[in-house]
């Protein structure tokens, strides 16, 4: 049996484990949220590559993995390279889906939804002039939503009418005729169903998780099976968890266990 680590600032990587869990429905999960420090965009790149090094580090030691998945879109233009250099094991990073972006809209006008980082990374740029170069792409930094995915999964019901203002921009009057939108965060799937019920009909949602997992069963099938018998689900947080009634009914459907208050938290503090 095999096992990979999940890592994001909160429970955004939630998404990405919903469809490991359907893609590699066999393999284990150690899911590890930093929601002591939510949300990541306002850190450093070097803060960011110090604070994930350690966290993979340490969360390896007492929960043995096969491969790591970075679940943040933020972390993933920064941390990858540190990463790989430092552990012996994959490493997968999440990739905004702007190639198949430029392969499905229409219209040619493409609204892209991340974090205030992401949406400024030279890497997004690059991934824009390579493969949607003809499209007029609509970039949004719009770290409120990752706050009311969060809020959801606490049983916080949605306003969709502040969704709708946050998307103003996108489908507003006057708007441009966005017809596919890039979620450019992991926490942003979460909201799909919301997303939807605000926007005009037809509107292509793009969301990286399916790939990421199957970019993770291509690079654990290269890994040889552990011989230590079956491992067990985990479900870690650096920091208390409000509303872990409704959290913990929702990651029960993920077939996750309660979560846990991280195990190196007190060194993590001291840090």
């Amino acid at each position: 049996m095999k096992r990979a680590l999940i890592i994001d600032s909160g429970v955004g990587g939630l998404s990405v484990a919903s469809a490991v869990r359907t893609t590699l429905p066999e393999l284990a999960i150690a899911y590890v949220a930093d929601n002591a420090w939510f949300p990541y965009g306002k850190r450093s790149e070097a803060e960011l590559t110090d604070r994930l090094v350690f966290l993979v580090e340490r969360s390896l030691s007492f929960v043995p993995c096969d491969a790591v998945v970075v679940a943040c879109n933020t972390a993933s233009t920064v941390v990858l390279d540190a990463l790989r250099a430092r552990f012996d094991m994959p490493i997968v990073g999440v990739v905004p889906p702007i190639k198949t972006a430029g392969e499905v809209s229409r219209s040619r006008v493409v609204g892209l939804l991340a974090t205030e980082a992401t949406v400024t990374r030279p890497y997004v740029q690059r991934l824009k002039e390579q493969f949607a170069a003809d499209c007029k792409i609509i970039p949004l930094g719009l770290p409120r939503l990752a706050e009311i995915a969060e809020e959801k999964l606490r049983g916080i019901p949605v306003n969709r009418e502040e969704l709708r203002e946050l998307l103003r921009p996108l489908f507003g009057p006057g708007a441009p005729q966005v017809d596919t939108v890039v979620l450019g965060c992991t926490h942003y799937p979460l909201l799909l169903e919301d997303f939807k019920a605000i926007s005009p009909p037809g509107v292509h949602w793009l969301d990286s998780s399916p790939a990421i997992a199957r970019r993770l069963a291509q690079v654990l099938s290269e890994v040889p099976p552990r011989n230590d018998g079956p491992l067990e689900d985990a479900v870690y947080f650096t920091a208390p968890v409000e509303g872990a009634e409704a959290l913990t009914a929702y990651l029960a459907t993920l077939r996750f266990p309660a979560p846990q208050l991280w195990p190196g938290n007190a060194e993590l503090v001291a840090r």
